[in-house]
Parts: C-alpha cells; structure tokens; sequence
C-alpha cells in the first residue's frame, strides 16, 4: 500500500511540473502576437510541431508498433485531440490575447469544478470534506488571481471571457480522456496521436494561414518551435506520465494550478500587467490548496 501511494505522490510530482511548464504559454503567446503571428496561427504551430517532435521521439523510444492502439484508446485520442488539446488552445490563445496572461490563466483554472464534477459521474469518485476545501481554496485563489479583489470586471472582453470560460470546459475534459488513454497505451503514444488529431482539427477548422502575412517568417517558426517544445511536448510527457494509471482523477486541475502561478508571476514581471496585493494572495492560496491535497495523498502513504 505504501508503495502504491508512494507512486501516486510521483506522479503528482510529475503533473506539477506539468503545470509549471504550461504556466510559460502566455509568455510564448505574447511573444508571437508581437512578430505578427495570428491566434490560429498560434495554436497550430503548438499543434504540429509539437506533434513531429513527438512522433520523432516515439520511433526512436518504442517503434512503429506502438501505434497499433484500440478502438477506445483512439477515440479517447480524438477527443483530447479535438476537444481538450485544439478547442482548448484555440480558446485559450484568444483568451491571452484579449485579456491578458494572469486573467486567461485564472479564468482557464475554474477548471477544477468541471472536473470534480466528470469524475464524480463518470469515475464515482468520492468528493470528501479535505477535496471540497482543497477545491475551494483553489477556486478563490483563481478568483482573486483574476480580479485583484475587484469584484467588477467592467471593461473587460465579454468575449474574452467566453473563450477563457471554454478553455476551462475543455481543458477540465483531457483529465477524463486523458485517463482513458493512458490505461491502455503509452505516455509517448497518446501524446502523439493527441497533437496529431489537434493539428488536423485546428488546420480544418481555424484556417491558420489567413490572415499570416508571411506564415513562414524564420522568427515566428523559430518561437512556434520552442512553443511546441517547451510548455507542450516537454510538458504533455510529463502530465500523460503523471495521470497514467491514477486514481483519482479529480485532483489533478488542482495539482496543474502552479500553471496559474507562474502565468500571474511571469505577467506582472516581464508584462507590466496589474500585480495587486489580492493577486499575490490569489497565488497563495493556489499553493494552500495543493498542499492540503498532497498532504492527503501523504498521509494515505504513510499508512
């Protein structure tokens, strides 16, 4: 038993750092609407370079006969790739654009709700009094984070927010299909397949080349690149490790909210955006909540 939860403690390990690394998205974002780049154009770069660094990585780790996946693994690819990888991206980069790094970032971080709330029906997962304190820790800290304390967001896109609001819907579904596909195949594998299906759907569906002056700019490759590097492959490995063969499924927005740290850090330090004292204790409490989650999961280990 305690070795078992041991490794769930590693992998939580592995689902913050995800988060970190996911928390730089804004910075990459920002960068890219400054050389010219579009939002569409944006995410597909992240889509299929992210997608050809992982297929590399793939043949060379585990080899063409890796691919050979089921029916319900491949539909649970499809859908991270549609709905939790493209959808999402898509969202969040006109989310970026319109509201900035912090705002999109705690707005993205209400995901946890939507997830308790999948698992609870899907998984049957128990939502215990420590869960429902971690939860709403968590959610205040995101609140705080996006408003300073100011209760008015006047002035603010309303459209900005509906696509920050279907960042959250979306992102909180790749916990849940994520799981599915890492039951039955490799980290490597569902990745590859989930940036592959992102590519083709953001390529169909957001025409990424309208509206690109000169698509091929060596600087906007150069940054899309280190986009599809850094938060995504990088990051998605180590997530996919992370929630392969994991439990509890409602946990993980929670542990992935050090995302919002860094994205509320990285904007009021390299940005100029608004960094007000309420904002700082938004971060806090973010970091309150996953303590009072991890220290759960040690506590199951110690027994």
């Amino acid at each position: 038993m305690k070795r078992d939860m041991d490794g769930s403690v590693r992998k939580y390990a592995l689902i913050m750092l995800s988060g970190i690394l996911w928390g730089t998205i804004g910075l990459f974002v920002k960068v890219l609407d400054a050389k010219g780049s579009t939002s569409e154009y944006t995410t597909f770069m992240r889509m299929f370079f992210a997608f050809l660094l992982l297929l590399a990585i793939t043949l060379v780790k585990e080899g063409t006969g890796a691919f050979r996946i089921g029916k319900r693994t491949m539909l649970s690819c499809v859908l991270l790739g549609f709905v939790s990888m493209s959808l999402n991206n898509l969202c969040y980069t006109n989310a970026v654009s319109r509201l900035g790094m912090s705002l999109a970032a705690a707005i993205l971080y209400m995901a946890p709700i939507f997830t308790s709330i999948q698992s609870k029906l899907l998984f049957r997962e128990r939502i215990g009094r420590n869960k429902v304190i971690a939860l709403a820790f968590n959610v205040l800290g995101c609140v705080l984070a996006a408003t300073g304390g100011k209760l008015s967001l006047g002035g603010v896109s309303a459209i900005g927010l509906l696509f920050g609001i279907g960042a959250a819907f979306a992102y909180s579904t790749q916990n849940i299909f994520g799981r599915l596909a890492t039951d039955e195949a490799s980290p490597f594998v569902v990745a590859t397949y989930n940036f592959f299906f992102a590519a083709v759907f953001t390529l169909a569906v957001a025409r990424p080349f309208s509206g690109m002056s000169d698509p091929f700019d060596p600087q906007i490759l150069i940054w899309g690149l280190l986009f599809g590097l850094i938060p995504t492959t990088i990051a998605y490995l180590l997530y996919f490790a992370g929630i392969q063969g994991l439990q509890e499924t409602s946990k993980v927005p929670v542990f992935c909210s050090l995302e919002l740290v860094v994205a509320t850090m990285l904007g009021g330090l390299l940005f100029n955006e608004d960094l007000p004292p309420a904002s700082l204790l938004g971060t806090v409490l973010i970091l309150v909540s996953i303590m009072l989650m991890n220290r759960k999961t040690a506590e199951k280990a110690e027994d």
